[in-house]
């Protein structure tokens, strides 16, 4: 049976984020489960405000090209998407945006985002578990870009509770939902592997 490789990154990169912390979480099950992991962050990969204009005088930027190959290294991709202002952050929109930009040779539109399996997850201090994040994140994918989303996903309410001191959840309800996303993510890679 193929290993699948599953890239793992949050939609933030501030400092103590709890997505980040949701996506190394997820970055170790996903290990644990036999999966060829690797955790990147968005900070690696900055990229200027999506701008036609900049667009057309010098194509896109280098780490959106970088993020597009690494993307296209791998089977499955998570991603831990914060909530603001009820959708997902502008850095993520932006990141996905520039990506769905690059095309290398005779390569369809939006190839990156086909032939690989996405799963989401999103924590929050609300009640809500970034979930609206979630829905405007998988809308964007699905609709937008023509990938393949899995139905399972993860919202962590209360996030600023909800991991103890090792970096785990303290709720085995949360555990469990992430061992579920994880093995069903590590399924649907298995095709595309």
């Amino acid at each position: 049976m193929p290993i699948p490789r599953i890239l793992v990154f949050a939609g933030s990169i501030r400092t103590g984020s709890m997505n980040a912390q949701l996506a190394a979480l997820a970055a170790k099950e996903f290990a644990l489960a036999g999966a060829d992991t690797t955790r990147i962050s968005l900070l690696d990969y900055p990229m200027p405000l999506y701008d036609g204009d900049l667009e057309s005088r010098s194509g896109p930027p280098e780490a959106a090209v970088m993020l597009k190959r690494m993307m296209q290294q791998h089977h499955g991709i998570f991603i831990a998407s914060p909530e603001y202002n009820a959708s997902v952050t502008p850095l993520l929109k932006n990141t996905l945006d520039w990506v769905s930009r690059v095309r290398e040779g005779k390569e369809a539109p939006l190839a990156v985002y086909k032939d690989r399996a996405f799963a989401l997850g999103g924590a929050s201090n609300g009640g809500y578990g970034a979930m609206r994040s979630l829905m405007a994140l998988r809308q964007i994918l699905e609709l937008g870009c023509g990938a393949l989303v899995i139905p399972d996903q993860i919202a962590v309410a209360r996030a600023g509770e909800a991991f103890d001191e090792t970096d785990h959840f303290k709720d085995e309800a949360n555990g469990k939902r992430l061992k579920a996303v994880v093995q069903s993510l590590i399924a649907f890679a298995r095709y595309y592997a």
